[in-house]
C-alpha cells in the first residue's frame, strides 16, 4: 500500500512538472505570437499526426507523408492568412485522395482515417494559427487555452475528489459524472476570467466557456476510444507523465476547432479591448 502511494505521488509530481512546463513553454509561443507560435503549431500538429497514424494502424510511408506535410499548411497559414491555410489543407487532401485511387487499385486500404487524421490535426493547426492572427488574436487563444486546462485540471481533481458513477466506461473507465461538472465549472469561471481581462461581457464568455468544456470533453473521450480500438494506453511515450501529444491536446483540437470556425468563418470576434 505504502509503496504504490509513493509511486501515486512521483508519478503525479511528474506530471505536473511536465504540465507545467508545456503551460509556460505555450504561454511564451502565444504571447510571442508569429512565426514562433506557428512553429510550436507546426511541431505538435506533425508528432500529433504521427501519433495518429500509430493508433489507427497506417503504413510507415504514409503516415511520415503526412506528419511532414502538414507543417507546410501551418506555414501558408502564418505568412497569409487562415483562408489560404484551408486550400492549403484542402489540397493535401485531394492528393490523398488521388493517392487512395492509386492505392485502391493496388488493394492498399485505410485511406478514410488517413483523411480523417489528417483533418483532425489539420484543422485545428489553422485555427489557433488563423485565430492568433486576427486583432483579438492573444485574447482569443488564451481563452481557448484557459477554458481546455482549466476544464482537464478540474475535471481530473473532481474526479479524483468526489467520484462517483463513471461517464462512459466502455469508453474511458476513469472520468466521471463528478469531474464533468467540475471541468465545465472551471471553464466556465476561465472565460469569465479572461472576458473581465478583456471587457467582453462576462456572462456570455462564462457560457461559452461552460459549452466549449462539454466539447473539449467530448474531444477526450473520442480519443480514448481511438486508444481503446488500438489496445494502447497512450498515444504515445513523449511526454513525461502525460503519454504523446495527441493526449495532451484531445481537449484542444475539437475546441480550438469550434472557435476558430465562430471567428474565422462566421465573424464572431468579440469586440472590445482586444490585444
Amino acid at each position: 500500500m505504502g509503496a504504490r502511494s509513493v509511486s501515486g505521488a512521483g508519478e503525479l509530481m511528474t506530471r505536473t512538472v511536465a504540465g507545467a512546463v508545456l503551460a509556460a513553454t505555450a504561454l511564451a509561443a502565444v504571447g510571442w505570437g508569429g512565426l514562433l507560435f506557428a512553429a510550436l503549431v507546426a511541431l505538435v500538429a506533425a508528432l500529433g499526426r504521427w501519433e495518429w497514424g500509430g493508433l489507427v494502424g497506417e503504413p510507415r510511408a504514409r503516415r511520415l507523408r503526412h506528419a511532414l506535410a502538414l507543417p507546410a499548411v501551418v506555414v501558408v497559414t502564418a505568412v497569409v492568412d487562415a483562408r489560404y491555410g484551408l486550400a492549403a489543407l484542402g489540397l493535401l487532401l485531394l492528393a490523398a485522395l488521388a493517392g487512395s485511387a492509386r492505392g485502391a487499385l493496388h488493394g492498399h486500404s485505410g485511406w478514410r482515417a488517413t483523411l480523417a487524421g489528417t483533418l483532425y490535426v489539420g484543422l485545428p493547426a489553422v485555427a489557433l494559427v488563423g485565430l492568433r492572427g486576427t486583432p483579438h488574436g492573444l485574447a482569443l487563444v488564451l481563452f481557448v487555452f484557459a477554458v481546455v486546462w482549466a476544464t482537464d485540471v478540474a475535471a481530473f481533481l473532481a474526479g479524483r475528489a468526489v467520484g462517483g458513477p463513471r461517464l462512459w466506461p466502455a469508453v474511458s473507465p476513469s472520468k466521471t459524472w463528478a469531474g464533468l461538472a467540475g471541468g465545465v465549472a472551471a471553464a466556465a469561471a476561465a472565460g469569465a476570467g479572461v472576458a473581465l481581462w478583456q471587457g467582453w461581457s462576462v456572462r456570455g464568455a462564462a457560457a461559452v466557456g461552460a459549452a466549449l468544456a462539454l466539447v473539449a470533453q467530448a474531444g477526450d473521450l473520442f480519443e480514448s476510444h481511438l486508444k481503446r480500438r488500438a489496445g494502447v494506453k497512450d498515444s504515445g511515450r513523449l511526454i513525461p507523465g502525460h503519454g504523446g501529444v495527441l493526449d495532451r491536446v484531445d481537449g484542444l483540437v475539437p475546441v480550438a476547432t469550434v472557435v476558430g470556425a465562430a471567428v474565422l468563418v462566421a465573424g464572431l470576434a468579440p469586440s472590445g479591448g482586444g490585444r
